[in-house]
């Protein structure tokens, strides 16, 4: 006697088959979709990028869960210049590990970020003009203390969005080579 199985889809595999399916449909359903997706960059998930007018050039992570970018930020101090408040901080230089470089920057805010532990961190805004490969935006950084982490710089989706993709699979597909950034 043979048995047959016969399997069922469940409400929940059908609910991933059917978001498969719109996802496709989504992104072939019209030609701008399709133009606006062969137009992004290709990047590694790991890049050197600089920080466009300066001669620093990271290996940065670039990291599609975080929503922001995030750059190594040793003895921080906050000061006031011209009625503003500024910040100045250390950065490992990206060629001898044994230096660091000063730098100073006008905060643009204060975030307040909550850890994974569930504490709570607050962090000084900066805006750096950072390049990756031929694309150069103005962004965001948030300064903190990356010394334990791998990567010095790490660049969040917002840099990245509607411009980049990463390959995951890939690393250092590109020199910076922004017109500003040398």
């Amino acid at each position: 006697m043979t048995h047959t199985t016969r399997t069922h889809a469940t409400p929940r595999t059908l609910k991933h088959l059917f978001s498969a399916c719109a996802l496709v449909t989504g992104l072939f359903s019209t030609a701008s979709s399709a133009t606006s997706i062969q137009a992004l960059e290709i990047a590694g998930y790991v890049e050197k990028v600089q920080i466009a007018g300066t001669d620093l050039v990271f290996e940065a992570r670039l990291d599609s869960g975080a929503t922001t970018s995030s750059l190594n930020a040793l003895d921080l101090e906050a000061f006031e210049r011209d009625g503003k408040d500024w910040v100045r901080f250390d950065v490992v230089d990206p060629t001898d590990k044994n230096k660091r470089i000063s730098l100073e920057y006008p905060v643009k805010r204060n975030v307040r970020i909550v850890r994974h532990d569930g504490n709570h961190q607050n962090r000084p805004v900066i805006q750096l003009p950072l390049c990756i490969g031929t694309h150069e935006r103005l962004e965001d950084v948030s300064l903190v203390d990356r010394s334990e982490l791998t990567y010095q710089l790490l660049v969040g989706r917002n840099h990245m969005r509607g411009s980049i993709l990463i390959d995951s699979g890939k690393r250092f597909m590109h020199e910076p080579s922004c017109s500003s950034a040398s």
